[in-house]
């Protein structure tokens, strides 16, 4: 049985989860209002957020599909906005869970963090949060900068991690103007991983510029559905290059215990390769966030 801290959360069954659950609410309609709460809001309902970011929905909508099929009532208030619009509501209980990025989420409460690996932000993050907020497991896949290069080239160089280009010569990195004085760009190249590269500012060709070969290392971030469309392959990041993002479920603590098992499990199967595809999906196959969430439960065992 869970009790609730703050918001003296409700009884309610859910057979799914096979569990005596409670919840409450004090959710409204509208995530930015502190006022009165919405008369449409049950008391006993989750409600679920998303950032203005297409990507973002489609986990956000995968996370309230989820929870509906383990037999709680969500209600969604997606494309919030960003982290100074959407945290607040969590942490006034207004929304109470947010598809989140550990790495950028820690950014946001720990600007000075020197934490890059996955675990170590994941742990470090878990500490720096606010009184009232937690986070679940995180999903493997992420949405961070990544470097990738064509499958071809791949091949041809037996590329699989980043450690992997010190042996190669004639090496082009290509991306913003700002990648060639940051910390993972060609000098964080050279010290961690012993690869020598020279670098043009692509800027948004940065995809295109590597597809026609005017570059062979291309910053993109991990998500990106031109990864799978253009047969891209992600370089592994093993010593922690780049600070890692992984899908992670923010929410209140006070029904973290309550909606773990549900979340948990959707993290366990959401994987880089299927963060890619989900975002194919809605940016080249033009499907809802609801008919791609749809599709996703049924095909990993959890609808």
């Amino acid at each position: 049985m869970f009790t609730a801290k703050n918001k003296g959360r409700l009884a309610l069954g859910a057979a799914a989860v096979g569990v005596a659950i409670a919840l409450s609410g004090c959710a409204t309609s509208d995530p930015l209002d502190t006022g009165s709460s919405d008369d449409n809001a049950s008391s006993d309902t989750i409600v679920v957020g998303s950032q203005a970011y297409y990507s973002n929905e489609i986990i956000a909508e995968i996370y309230s599909q989820a929870l509906e099929n383990a037999g709680f009532d969500v209600e969604r208030q997606f494309q919030i906005g960003q982290r100074d619009a959407y945290l607040p509501a969590l942490e006034s209980g207004e929304v109470d869970i947010m598809p989140e990025y550990t790495g950028n989420l820690l950014q946001f409460y720990s600007a000075d963090t020197t934490a890059t690996a996955s675990d170590e932000v994941y742990a470090e993050l878990a500490d720096a949060l606010p009184e009232g907020l937690t986070v679940l497991d995180q999903a493997s896949a992420t949405d961070q900068d990544s470097y990738n290069v064509t499958a071809d080239f791949a091949a041809e160089n037996s590329l699989v991690t980043l450690a992997d280009l010190a042996g190669v010569s004639d090496l082009k990195l290509g991306g913003n103007a700002e990648l060639e004085e940051r910390p993972y760009g060609p000098a964080g190249l050279e010290e961690t991983y012993g690869a020598t590269v020279s670098f043009t500012a692509t800027g948004d060709t940065t995809v295109d510029a590597l597809v026609a070969g005017t570059i062979n290392i291309a910053n993109v971030y991990s998500a990106d559905p031109r990864i799978q469309t253009e047969n891209l392959v992600s370089l592994t990041d093993p010593e922690g290059l780049f600070l890692a993002s992984n899908v992670v479920p923010l929410v209140n603590a006070d029904i973290a215990d309550s909606v773990a098992d549900v979340l948990n499990a959707v993290s366990a199967k959401l994987t880089p390769e299927g963060l890619v595809a989900l975002n194919v999906q809605s940016t080249v196959d033009k499907m809802s966030s609801d008919d791609i969430a749809s599709a996703w439960l049924s095909e990993n065992g959890l609808s």
